[in-house]
C-alpha cells in the first residue's frame, strides 16, 4: 500500500528495495501476481489470473519456453535478468496493456502468433472447433473453401488453413495494418501458399466468390458497453470491437450477406460473446445452433445457407430500422 503513495520515481526504487530478496524465477512470478492482484489489473487476454499471467510475463523476460518444465523454476537469476523481469511487470502494471502487447505473443489452437496493436488479442473459443476440424458439425472433407471474415491477426483462418492442409482460406479486413499482421502469420506457420490476403469492407471485394464455410468474430460490444470495458480492453482497436447500439451491426450485414457467399450446402459461423442474447431476443424464430464447448466459451452459433436464405426478410426488416 505504501509504494502506491509515492511519487513514480520513488515507487520505482520501492519496488527495486523489495524486489531484491527475490532470487528465482519462482519468487519474481509469485511476486509478479501479487503486485497484478494488488493493483487490481484486469485478465482476459489469453490468461484469466494473475499468475498465469505473471509467469508468461516472466518466461518471456528471461526468453525462456512457456513450458519451461518446473525444476527451472527454481533457478535463479542475474542482476541483469532481474531488472529485466521487473521492468516487463512494471510496464503491465502501470500501462495496463494486455500482456499479449508486451511480448507480441498469443497461442491460439495450441499454434503461436504475432500480434500488436493493430489487431485484437486471439482468445475465441473458436480454436476448439478448429482443432476439432469442424466435426461433428461439419465434415471436415467437405470443407475446400473457408472464408475468415473480419480477420484480424489471421488467427482463425491460419488454424483453419493449419488443421486442414487440402483446404484454401481467404483472410478479409477493413483493416490494411491488421492485414500486414495476418501476412506476417501465414508465413511464419507455412501456409501463406494457400491463403488469399483480401482488404475489403466484409463482402464488398468478394463479389463472384462462393465458399464452404464462412468463419467470424466480428464487433459485438455495444458502443455504451465497450466505454465501460477494464482498461485493458481500451488498448484493442476499437474498430474490431465497437458494434453499435445493440453490438449487432455487423452481424446483420454478415446475415443479410452471406449466403450470396456460400455454397448450396455451405455453412456460417460466428462468434457473437455476451450479445448472443440479444441476437436471439432480436430473432426468436431463428433456428440458431450454439456450439457447446468442453474448454469453456459460448456464444458461437451455426447456420446453415437454406436457414439464412428462409430469413432473409427479418435481417432485411432489420437493418431497414437501423438504418
Amino acid at each position: 500500500m505504501l509504494e502506491r503513495l509515492l511519487p513514480p520515481v520513488n515507487r520505482w526504487r520501492a519496488m527495486v528495495d523489495i524486489a531484491e530478496g527475490l532470487l528465482t524465477i519462482q519468487d519474481y512470478i509469485r511476486w509478479g501476481a501479487s503486485r497484478f492482484n494488488a493493483n487490481g489489473l484486469f485478465f482476459g487476454h489469453g490468461t484469466d489470473n494473475a499468475l498465469d499471467e505473471a509467469t508468461q510475463l516472466v518466461l518471456h523476460a528471461l526468453h525462456l519456453p512457456p513450458d519451461l518444465p518446473a525444476t527451472y523454476r527454481e533457478c535463479r537469476l542475474t542482476p541483469e535478468e532481474q531488472t529485466a523481469v521487473r521492468t516487463l511487470l512494471e510496464r503491465r502494471i502501470q500501462e495496463r496493456r494486455p500482456a499479449a502487447y508486451l511480448t507480441h505473443k498469443a497461442w491460439f489452437a495450441g499454434l503461436e502468433f504475432y500480434v500488436d496493436e493493430q489487431v485484437l488479442v486471439p482468445r475465441s473459443p473458436m480454436a476448439e472447433l478448429i482443432e476439432s476440424g469442424f466435426e461433428p458439425w461439419i465434415d471436415s472433407e467437405s470443407i475446400q473453401h473457408i472464408l475468415d471474415l473480419g480477420t484480424g491477426s489471421g488467427c482463425i483462418g491460419i488454424a483453419a488453413a493449419v488443421y486442414l492442409p487440402d483446404a484454401t482460406v481467404d483472410l478479409v479486413d477493413i483493416s490494411p495494418t491488421a492485414l500486414q499482421v495476418a501476412a506476417r502469420n501465414a508465413r511464419d506457420h507455412g501456409v501463406i501458399d494457400r491463403v488469399r490476403l483480401l482488404e475489403s469492407d466484409l463482402f464488398a471485394a468478394l463479389v463472384g466468390t462462393t465458399y464452404d464455410l464462412i468463419i467470424s468474430n466480428p464487433p459485438y460490444v455495444p458502443t455504451e458497453a465497450l466505454r465501460k470495458l477494464p482498461p485493458e480492453y481500451q488498448q484493442e482497436p476499437a474498430i474490431g470491437l465497437e458494434a453499435g447500439p445493440e453490438g449487432l451491426d455487423i452481424v446483420l450485414r454478415i446475415l443479410r450477406d452471406a449466403p450470396d457467399f456460400l455454397n448450396e450446402e455451405g455453412v456460417l459461423i460466428v462468434e457473437l460473446g455476451s450479445t448472443a442474447s440479444t441476437l436471439e431476443r432480436r430473432f426468436p424464430d431463428l433456428p440458431l445452433l450454439w456450439v457447446e464447448f468442453e474448454r469453456g466459451g459460448e456464444g458461437v452459433f451455426l447456420l446453415t445457407r437454406e436457414q439464412l436464405l428462409a430469413a432473409q426478410p427479418q435481417f432485411a426488416q432489420a437493418l431497414e430500422e437501423q438504418s
